[in-house]
């Protein structure tokens, strides 16, 4: 679980971070092999990640990651 938590967090833009390039993402997580992950569920991440990039690629929302690092999108302290 934790490695597809980090993939996720490194992949996704948020307010304070822009989403990290797919390969970088993939780098980051080999090197954690044997260290900060079980390098046998690295490996068999590494083997399904194509898939993973795929779907989330068609379901990224384009306009509102693009747009993340430039928008607050807390409620307002009005909302009730």
């Amino acid at each position: 679980m934790a490695v597809a938590d980090v993939y996720d967090a490194l992949r996704s833009a948020r307010v304070y971070k822009p989403a990290m390039p797919r390969e970088q993402a993939r780098a980051i997580i080999t090197e954690g092999a044997g260290a900060h992950f079980d390098a046998r569920i690295v490996a068999a991440f590494l083997l399904v990640e194509p898939q993973i990039a795929r779907i989330a690629d068609a379901l990224s929302d384009p306009i509102g990651d693009a747009g993340m690092a430039d928008t607050d999108r807390r409620p307002s302290a009005r909302a009730t």
